[in-house]
């Protein structure tokens, strides 16, 4: 994944895109560059951070239309040749382009383009789109005269081009303004006074305008200070609606926290709140989905949930499918979506796909519910980013109110995706007359509790800080969970790698004899979660064999349970609760852990080391 920026205005451009860049830098940070229409095109690039641009950009770099990019290696290494922008036509240079995305057939483009004269400067599919748009308005490598506008020549170069792409093209011969298009990685254009904006999130012109507009696949775009005007795929002028985004500028700054991870893990209290906030009544016993585009009956007669995630939000649809199964009686499964294309999937039309995806722009996901919306099943999506692309595809969409989450390891997405699962497994739960409404209360009552149980857990992080820091040097974790816990080992675990780099592995604990065991050794840290529920007395066995082969234990486990201390050489608590609710709470302290760990190993805690935030290519 890679961000984009681009600025059309009256102030000069280099500060906006900069600045603007580093609010995406969580979507790369391998490289980054910018180009100005100054005198000509102006061209600046670094590898490293976004600071590192800063220092090579000359401070009174003239020129208000420019572009901008901050990369994440797919193809070549990260180096300066291989940072966008990227240029055509010489001396001087006509096309300047940056881009989000995989060109899947640039090897065959750029044989002919090398034929044809064109001589490459870097290793990335990126520059085949600067010279095959060059080719298509000026004819030749050393054409002088445009035959064609910049507009009309990039449709003409985008017939050829097979792949993702979201791109921001400056020309030379058209100083006025920037062109823009999109096909299966995010586009945003952001609304200001006398100056407009681009971006691959909302986050890069969060704190210079809140109107915004939502590029759609196949839609081209021309940016100039005084307006916007997009063009659907036969050229058609489109009138598209402007939307609002509703969180603050000051959510996606760190407020004063050293980390952004840290600050999200803290805001999953208001997170979660926020998420339930009109979707449930205590008095009623009911859950208010109006989203969900199901009737009753529709419910009534589903057989299957097929859920479909990657990563993190992968753990949270496994929890799913626990909660549907177990509460609702409906049978569920769950897919790695970039497994689930590939294993002719048997479906029906009493089938409910649900779709999860923190960004609403992850590619394997996408492909998944494009797939599965040709056996006409219905299809939900849950996810944290309106007018995402996956919002225009599912059939319907319920949206975690997480807000901007800007550490690249998910934290408050993860936990209110759980929040709407939970939801939605009751929902259906209570619709085909597996729960009473007064068991939905009371689900309802513990549930409403859940966001001052996080914060009870926060108040006691030093005790976790602590906890991190004496097994911050280990070589190996082990997690271990059972029943709805599992999960949540599985994404302490991931936690854990994405952010330390310590290898680490969830498993079902009744698996450890199986093989895992076989990997322990003398002071190994384990984390088991064995807060108290039907799986706890098996669970403390575990333990044991754990024990026995002389590793550290670090149970996480209920405030109340006395005899856990007997097993576990160390206990980090979280509040007794309800059983089903009860993985809401371990996971923060897992998140905690990993994140301390991350600080005493002085890791790169927002920007592990070669992940995104969003995985936009496949």
């Amino acid at each position: 994944m890679c961000g984009i920026v681009g600025y059309a205005g009256r102030n000069a451009a280099a500060p906006v895109l900069i600045e603007s860049l580093k609010k995406l830098e969580y979507r790369g940070y391998d490289s980054a560059g910018i180009t100005v229409l100054g005198s000509g095109i102006e061209t600046y690039k670094a590898v490293g951070k976004i600071i590192n641009l800063e220092s090579e950009t000359p401070k009174n770099l003239g020129g208000t239309v420019g572009i901008g990019h901050t990369r994440w290696a797919t193809h070549g290494r990260p180096s300066t040749e291989n940072a966008h922008p990227h240029n055509s036509g010489g001396n001087p240079e006509k096309i300047s382009i940056v881009h989000n995305g995989i060109i899947e057939n640039y090897m065959a483009l750029k044989e002919r383009l090398i034929g044809e004269g064109y001589v490459f400067k870097s290793e990335t599919d990126t520059e085949v789109i600067a010279h095959l748009l060059h080719k298509h308005i000026y004819g030749r490598p050393d054409g002088k005269e445009a035959q064609c506008e910049l507009l009309a020549g990039l449709r003409e170069a985008l017939k050829e081009i097979e792949g993702s792409y979201a791109l921001a093209i400056l020309s030379a011969d058209e100083p006025g303004k920037l062109v823009l298009a999109r096909k299966d990685s995010p586009l945003v254009i952001g609304l200001g006074r006398g100056e407009n904006f681009a971006g691959s999130d909302v986050t890069a012109f969060l704190n210079y305008t809140r109107d915004v507009i939502f590029v759609n696949d196949f839609e081209t775009v021309v940016l100039s200070p005084v307006g916007v005007e997009i063009f659907d795929r036969e050229g058609n002028l489109r009138e598209k609606k402007i939307e609002k985004i509703e969180w603050d500028f000051e959510a996606a700054e760190k407020a004063g926290y050293e980390h952004f991870m840290l600050k999200e893990i803290h805001e999953q209290v208001s997170a979660i709140h926020d998420t339930l906030v009109g979707k449930v009544s205590e008095l009623e016993g009911a859950i208010h989905l109006n989203e969900l585009n199901l009737s009753e009956d529709e419910i009534k007669k589903l057989s299957r949930v097929q859920i479909l995630a990657c990563g993190t939000s992968w753990h949270a649809g496994l929890l799913g499918k626990y909660l549907f199964e177990q509460l609702a009686g409906i049978h569920c499964d769950i897919d790695i979506c970039s497994e689930y294309r590939y294993r002719n999937p048997v479906m029906n039309d009493g089938t409910l796909a649900i779709a999860i995806t923190q960004s609403g722009e992850t590619a394997d996901t996408l492909a998944a519910v494009r797939e599965i919306m040709s056996y006409n099943c219905p299809t939900l999506a849950i996810t944290n980013v309106v007018g995402s692309t996956i919002t225009r595809e599912a059939n319907s969409v319920l949206y975690t109110r997480a807000g901007p989450e800007i550490g690249v390891a998910a934290t408050k997405t993860f936990s209110t995706q759980l929040t709407l699962l939970y939801l939605l497994a009751v929902k259906f739960a209570l619709v085909r007359g597996k729960l009473s409404p007064d068991y939905v209360k009371s689900f309802i009552t513990e549930l409403r509790k859940v966001p001052g149980e996080i914060q009870q857990i926060l108040n006691q992080k030093e005790a976790i800080k602590e906890c991190a820091e004496n097994f911050a040097r280990s070589n190996s974790y082990f997690f271990l969970g059972r029943h709805l816990n599992y999960p949540i080992a599985l994404e302490g675990a991931l936690k854990l790698k994405e952010i330390s780099y310590v290898h680490a592995e969830g498993f079902a604990a009744g698996e450890l004899k199986h093989g895992p065991i076989a990997l322990l050794d003398e002071g190994t840290p384990v984390v088991a979660i064995a807060t108290r529920g039907q799986t706890y007395d098996k669970m403390l066995s575990n333990i044991k064999e754990v024990k026995a082969r002389d590793a550290y234990v670090i149970a996480v486990a209920d405030s109340k349970d006395t005899e856990i201390g007997k097993y576990a050489d160390i206990v980090l608590r979280v509040p007794q609760s309800n059983e089903l609710l009860a993985p809401l709470l371990s996971v923060v302290v897992l998140q905690l852990l990993a994140y301390y760990t991350a600080l005493a190993r002085d890791c790169s805690i927002d920007k592990p080391r070669n992940l995104a935030k969003s995985v936009t290519v496949e």
